[in-house]
């Protein structure tokens, strides 16, 4: 029985600054195959992308780096977090790694990182992977209002996002909206909690949440964004996300009305159990976009 090939990943750091980056890199085998830039969500990390990774590997180069505050990326003390400092990592990392042009996969905070990207660098963005990765006013549940809508000088408003960043507040970020959580590993938000409860992440963690009201005040700047380069997009969407509901999916068509929209009738994470449908979908779009 012939057994298909199976690619490595590689698991690196990078120096940005003081910020050691850790990174996950798919070696595919071809040196010129398209790349995909893999920008992950809260409270997760690169290692939301392994199976990801090992669908498509073998045939493109997937690279999927942790953030400040996140996963095995360690920082200097006084680091400060914010959606700016987050994207100026994220801009030094890709400056690093010599990437000229790439695919841009941005998921949750992916968005607000990646879109900072886009606008800094037009000429790297090939295209856009956009998975419940939000960027219209729209696509804001009223659960999700009311949490941005916290500042630090707001009673209570620490506890609010501190209860959050607990196992029952990470498991709950999978599960809802999934029609079947047998397809949910356990593993994710084992390993999420690990690294929230690791010394400084909490802290780290309150602070991007306090910041993340300048990402609404950002939204018009990035649709105009869209609407000015219109970068060929595929866009996949968890339906039942409570926080990001599929209105903001729909939004995306207004600035981008040739767009690709596919919408799945699952939760926020939309890789953990509709990876089958999905990969393949990211395969075909690379291949057109890369051409």
């Amino acid at each position: 029985m012939s057994i298909p090939a199976v690619r490595r990943t590689a698991h690196r750091h990078v120096d940005v600054d003081g910020v050691s980056v850790f990174y996950r890199e798919s070696l595919p085998e071809s040196p010129n195959a398209p790349i995909l830039l893999l920008l992950h969500g809260f409270p997760s990390a690169s290692h939301q992308f392994r199976r990801l990774i090992d669908a498509l590997g073998s045939r493109y180069r997937l690279i999927a780096p942790d953030y400040p505050g996140f996963g095995y990326t360690q920082t200097p003390d006084g680091f400060t977090y914010s959606f700016d400092r987050l994207a100026d990592v994220a801009e030094g990392f890709v400056q690093q790694l010599g990437l000229r042009r790439f695919v841009m996969y941005v998921f949750d905070f992916g968005a607000p990182v990646g879109f900072r990207l886009a606008e800094r660098h037009p000429e790297w963005i090939a295209g856009l992977v956009v998975q419940n990765g939000n960027a219209y006013t729209e696509g804001l549940s009223d659960d999700a209002q009311g949490l941005l809508s916290l500042r630090p000088e707001t009673p209570g408003a620490e506890d609010t996002i501190r209860d959050l960043l607990t196992l029952p507040g990470t498991r709950r970020q999978y599960e809802t909206g999934v029609a079947d959580r047998e397809l949910l590993a356990p593993d994710n938000w084992t390993l999420d909690q690990h690294f929230l409860d690791l010394p400084g992440r909490k802290e780290a963690q309150t602070a991007l949440a306090f910041d993340y009201h300048t990402n609404l005040e950002r939204y018009g700047r990035w649709q105009a964004w869209l609407r000015s380069h219109t970068p060929p997009t595929l866009i996949t969407w968890g339906s039942n996300d409570p926080i990001f509901p599929e209105p903001g999916a729909r939004a995306y068509t207004r600035d981008l009305p040739d767009a690709e929209l596919h919408i799945f009738d699952t939760g926020h994470f939309a890789l953990e159990d509709h990876l089958p449908e999905i990969a393949p979908l990211i395969a075909d779009f690379l291949d057109r976009t890369w051409k």
